[in-house]
């Protein structure tokens, strides 16, 4: 592999100091980290060395890209590794799905940190094309490529003392590998005893003061910033007093979004609030490495150069990425290649027909509906009037009410119906086959018609999103898994780049992601009510309501 040296500032986060030097590398790892005396006649040296951002929480599958070709992406922000959730695709394949993506991620020069799902499927109310039992995954926690056990969702269960996720949190323990945790909303006593139960991390706070409670009960809170959900700014205020105990994360990245920017740009966004720099790299490239006990170098002497070089400390802009010694970007692109890949999915169900969308009219009042929030993955209910057409209740473009189906995608069966407010569509419909956390078909419609288009444009692709506007249909094959596609990723990203325009420019929704927030509205464990294909779910009960 060589030996080289990178002259430049080097970040020295850790004792929050900053000075002149020379990184040496040998065989992919630092043999020196040289200080350099200052002189006052020297240039000002333009650039700093720091250890590689890091994604505390990512699942890549929403990427809608495998792994090799989310690298390929990542490294141009300065990204060296993830700690990534391959829950999406075990709930599609099981654990040949787990296989799939630490195979795939060894094919590229990334650090991926793969952790053993631990809720497949995720609720009983819902169809998944696989289960993953205690036993299964005692057996991946005892696998060097996994980490972790990925975001305990099921935090009734473990309150309950329910005896499979008990198992699965001993399996983590037994094998010294955190659990990471998923409890939006829970806060005081039940928030501790959940955090008791062995659960370490969360990502899934929306306000600082549920973030604070937990914090103080010793759990680590991870900054979420993805496609759809946006937590930074309610929580970054948060990093002053209490850096140490926290991180970044997207969660959910869509390909165009990866494009642009990843950890990085938090790191920018929170140094612009002047926020203590050292603070803000700490909890971006040092806290995951620890907790997690993750194969990465943090800048010091025998750790492998997982390194890059930024312009300056204000922007954060890449100019280098290192992983192992090996340069995979520079000066915004990337140095990764990328293989073919075999598609792996799990696909079954027939096209639908126009009768499997109606919703007869049996004289309600007022009827459930889902209301989107933009920016989050909690949804809120509200009881509303039903518009009715020849003894059909049927979507109300004026007061925004339109109708969402979920297509069971592993077997023929009844589809399930629903009214969803709030996506600000005039025409057309939305599908996809990433519907969290099953990933059946979800689609939204202003009309029937364009709905049956959309969801069979779908299911014709055994995966993908799908548009219908009047004559124009669009849409962007998944075919591994129903998930994600095997093109090039850049060339994934402006296809999705197209298709999201679609959505906004020519059918009016004002969403900042329209198909990522779709995709949520069947995640059945965040609150409040959502769809399923077994039927409308009150996440406050958690039990299946009707229409």
């Amino acid at each position: 592999m060589g030996s080289f040296s990178i002259h430049g500032n080097i970040v020295d986060i850790l004792n929050r100091e900053i000075y002149p030097g020379d990184v040496s590398v040998e065989n992919g790892r630092i043999i020196s980290v040289q200080r350099l005396p200052t002189r006052n006649n020297e240039p000002k040296i333009n650039n700093y060395i720091l250890p590689g951002f890091i994604d505390s929480h990512v699942h890549i599958e929403s990427s809608m890209l495998v792994p090799a070709e989310f690298a390929r992406l990542a490294v141009v922000h300065g990204t060296v590794a993830t700690i990534s959730d391959p829950h999406e695709i075990a709930n599609v394949c099981g654990l040949s799905g787990v296989e799939f993506m630490i195979e795939n991620g060894n094919t590229v020069p990334f650090k991926f940190h793969f952790g053993a799902p631990s809720c497949v499927p995720a609720t009983e109310f819902e169809t998944a094309g696989a289960v993953l039992t205690a036993s299964d995954v005692a057996l991946l926690l005892q696998k060097k490529e996994i980490y972790y056990l990925s975001e305990m969702m099921n935090f009734p269960g473990v309150l309950q003392g329910e005896t499979e996720v008990i198992k699965k949190i001993a399996s983590a323990k037994k094998n010294h590998k955190p659990v990471d945790g998923h409890a939006p909303g829970l806060r005081g006593a039940d928030a501790k005893r959940y955090i008791d139960a062995g659960i370490s991390t969360d990502h899934e706070c929306f306000t600082s003061e549920e973030a604070l409670d937990k914090l103080n009960h010793g759990m680590k809170i991870l900054i979420r910033e993805g496609s759809a959900a946006k937590n930074f700014e309610a929580l970054v205020g948060l990093i002053p007093d209490h850096y140490k105990m926290m991180m970044f994360c997207s969660d959910d990245k869509h390909p165009d979004s990866l494009a642009e920017g990843h950890i990085n740009r938090l790191c920018a966004r929170a140094v612009a609030k002047g926020i203590d720099v050292f603070k803000v790299l700490q909890a971006a490239c040092i806290n995951p490495v620890e907790h997690y006990n993750m194969n990465v170098g943090q800048l010091r002497e025998g750790d492998p150069a997982d390194l890059i070089v930024v312009k300056d400390m204000v922007d954060f802009n890449v100019l280098q990425t290192y992983i192992n010694g090996k340069l995979v970007a520079a000066n915004g692109l990337s140095n990764i290649s990328c293989g073919p890949t075999a598609p792996i999915n799990n696909f079954k169900c027939s096209e639908i027909a126009l009768p499997d969308l109606i919703i007869r009219d049996l004289g309600l009042q007022l009827m459930p509906v889902i209301e989107a929030l933009d920016g989050q993955l909690i949804t809120t209910k509200s009881m509303e009037v039903p518009s009715v057409r020849d003894e059909e209740l049927v979507s109300d473009i004026t007061r925004d009410i339109l109708k969402l189906v979920v297509v069971n995608r592993y077997t023929n069966a009844p589809v399930a119906k629903g009214f969803i407010k709030n996506t600000g569509l005039k025409q057309g419909a939305l599908a996809s086959s990433v519907a969290h956390d099953s990933h059946n078909i979800v689609a939204v419609g202003v009309d029937d018609h364009s709905l049956l288009k959309a969801v069979n444009l779908v299911i014709r692709e055994r995966g993908g999103i799908s548009a219908v506007c009047g004559n124009k249909e669009m849409v962007l094959p998944l075919p591994v898994a129903g998930l994600m596609s095997h093109d090039n990723g850049y060339s994934v990203a402006a296809a999705y780049t197209a298709i999201d325009r679609m959505a906004k420019e020519e059918m009016g929704s004002p969403l900042q992601a329209p198909f990522m927030t779709l995709s949520f509205m069947a995640l059945l464990v965040i609150p409040h009510i959502k769809l399923s294909d077994k039927g409308l779910f009150d996440g406050d009960a958690f039990k299946l309501i009707s229409v």
